[in-house]
């Protein structure tokens, strides 16, 4: 079964498909919550507590089916994740590496919310809480969990990258090396303002 993404004014769409080799959790990080406040879209983005719902995945079970030419990405900082969004509607997408060598996404809930399909159901519940001491709170910790959840999902990539899945990616030209679109890497100006916004 493959569950729909797409942004939020429908212009870029896509699917994602092995729901059942998913991780589900939440990230209290700094940097996720300045990301929100770059794309102006904190309200949407964020739970009461700073937290975003991400859906990890490998890239390669991420597909694109129109729209593609609003699909841009951005970094906090000149080594930074590199943060895809779409541009037409500033709807965040997913979380990647700076290159294809590591075959890891996380999508951002809200490229996944809003079809017939809920989330629960494709992906089912957070089975993750992390960065939590950047939390606006006390959320709950999950370390059981968190660590069987990761110590899975680190042992899915290891044999994508053996298996040479990694090399299926929507995001990166493998052969260049380089992401499909050049990032817009945030001045410093620029840095210090989402991260007050925080």
């Amino acid at each position: 079964m493959n569950h729909p993404l797409r942004c939020g004014c429908g212009h870029l769409q896509g699917t994602v498909s092995h729901p059942e080799a998913v991780n589900r959790g939440v990230c209290y990080c700094r940097d996720c919550q300045a990301y929100a406040h770059f794309l102006g879209r904190p309200g949407d983005i964020l739970d009461a507590m700073g937290g975003t719902d991400v859906i990890a995945t490998q890239p390669r079970y991420v597909s694109f089916t129109q729209g593609l030419d609003a699909l841009v990405c951005m970094s906090l900082t000149d080594k930074g994740m590199l943060r895809w969004y779409a541009r037409c509607c500033n709807t965040p997408i997913g979380n990647t590496g700076r290159g294809a060598g590591m075959p890891f996404v996380g999508l951002v809930h809200s490229c996944l919310e809003g079809s017939s399909t809920s989330m629960e159901s494709s992906f089912g519940p957070v089975r993750m809480r992390i960065n939590m001491k950047h939390a606006k709170g006390q959320p709950q910790g999950m370390p059981a969990s968190t660590f069987f959840s990761v110590l899975r999902f680190m042992a899915s990539l290891a044999r994508a990258r053996l298996s040479g899945g990694h090399k299926h990616t929507p995001f990166f030209d493998v052969e260049k090396g380089s992401p499909i679109v050049p990032p817009q890497v945030l001045t410093r100006a620029e840095w210090e303002r989402v991260m007050r916004a925080v």
